[in-house]
């Protein structure tokens, strides 16, 4: 290990004794020391109840296959500018598809003190290459859903030790520690649960592990002071923020947390709070859970919102990307072949600058179906990172989305299915 080795200097990161993408010719320097990030929350996904419900998207899934193709997409995502991902230890929820309960997607014991061998060789190979290929790892120990089966407040504590102490013996250079996702969504745990709690699991987390950086999220309506202030990494959610609510949660956190980074580690596909968060010389984190969260994950860069994604980021870095023609830079997305799960399709309009648009018409054979107004343009939008599905029969052939531009400008986009 110590090809990536990772460091903080007041807000800044750093990779290798330099600020984050100052090695990159022609980089902005308002991205230097920023760490762009995703989120790939089932990098090391398992499902010991019953694996074969991932059976779909026309593919078979498999633990190793799925984070091996994670580690193959790696290099097409770092060139264009992602320096960190998170994993999560317990996953997260593929909400789209299936609900969490009857998924046991858990490394640990009961009582926290062994780790599934298969889980620990899994996430010692994605972060070893992430090592190899300059990436930072967020690694992400508690999800909500499946903390609930540590039997006890004791077995939550001994859990931190177990996987900070693995972190600790693989001499890990380039991760950071989440104590936990959205911590305060834990009901079982009052550990996880409430502020004090994260606080003295963060402590534990950064002395077991050697001294690793150390933060913790919660819901955005949930951040905390306390929190903040304990924090070598303010992470923060900002799903289901509007714009003015972002900045000003991002203001809130400056002001407990005047000298440590925010990186923001869990979004949605509205890239217009990506603009909010760079300006305030904070961290972003791209958040799809419909291409990275459901699998079998198709890990690669996907057209339409990954793409698009990926194309902002370059372009905020300052990396040298050709110009997206005016025509490809709309996508009307969940019309893939295989991206359907019970009649269900998540149809969207996917843009590289959804800020251009002031609202979108979607059409069904013909006949309104929807309107939409704001970024990310759904159809049944709930909130800025979850949709509803829509049932399409075999009689919803022809599909269409009438982008209304704020320039005044009207074009189309059309699907057709077979």
């Amino acid at each position: 290990m110590g090809n990536t080795v990772l460091s903080i200097k007041g807000t800044d990161f750093y990779i290798n004794d330099k600020k984050v993408y100052a090695e990159i010719a022609g980089s902005r320097k308002e991205a230097h020391g920023l760490l762009m990030n995703a989120r790939f929350i089932q990098g090391i996904f398992d499902d010991s109840e019953d694996p074969s419900r991932f059976n779909r998207f026309n593919k078979s899934f498999d633990a190793e296959k799925n984070t091996d193709d994670l580690i193959a997409a790696l290099p097409e995502w770092y060139a264009h500018g992602l320096r960190a991902f998170t994993v999560g230890l317990q996953g997260g929820g593929p909400c789209f598809t299936l609900f969490n309960e009857p998924i046991n997607n858990n490394p640990f014991g009961t009582d926290g003190t062994s780790f599934d061998l298969a889980y620990a060789n899994r996430l010692d190979r994605l972060i070893r290459a992430a090592d190899d290929i300059g990436m930072v790892v967020i690694v992400s120990f508690f999800y909500f859903f499946q903390a609930e089966r540590l039997q006890n407040g004791r077995a939550v504590i001994e859990a931190t030790r177990t996987a900070a102490r693995f972190l600790k013996s693989g001499g890990y250079t380039n991760v950071i520690i989440e104590v936990a996702n959205e911590h305060d969504l834990t009901k079982k745990h009052s550990l996880l649960e409430f502020p004090e709690g994260i606080v003295s699991l963060m402590e534990i987390a950064r002395n077991e592990s050697g001294g690793l950086p150390v933060g913790c999220s919660s819901t955005a309506p949930m951040i905390s002071e306390e929190v903040a202030k304990e924090s070598d990494v303010v992470f923060y959610h900002g799903n289901g923020r509007t714009r003015q609510q972002y900045y000003n949660d991002i203001c809130q956190l400056k002001s407990w947390a005047p000298n440590s980074p925010i990186v923001c580690n869990e979004d949605s596909q509205a890239l217009g709070n990506m603009e909010v968060a760079v300006r305030q010389a904070t961290s972003w984190g791209y958040y799809n859970n419909l291409t990275k969260q459901e699998p079998p994950t198709d890990w690669r860069i996907t057209e339409g919102e990954d793409r698009f994604f990926a194309i902002r980021m370059a372009k905020f870095i300052g990396i040298d990307l050709s110009e997206l023609p005016f025509e490809e830079q709309f996508y009307l997305q969940g019309f893939e072949n295989d991206i359907t799960v019970d009649g269900k399709r998540w149809i969207r309009l996917a843009s590289l600058y959804p800020e251009s648009i002031d609202y979108v018409e979607f059409f069904k054979n013909g006949e309104l179906e929807h309107l939409s107004y704001d970024d990310p343009f759904f159809i049944n939008f709930v909130f800025n990172w979850y949709q509803g599905p829509t049932i399409v029969s075999s009689e919803d052939k022809e599909w269409k989305a009438v982008i209304h531009l704020k320039s005044g400008e009207v074009l189309e986009k059309k699907a057709v299915l077979k």
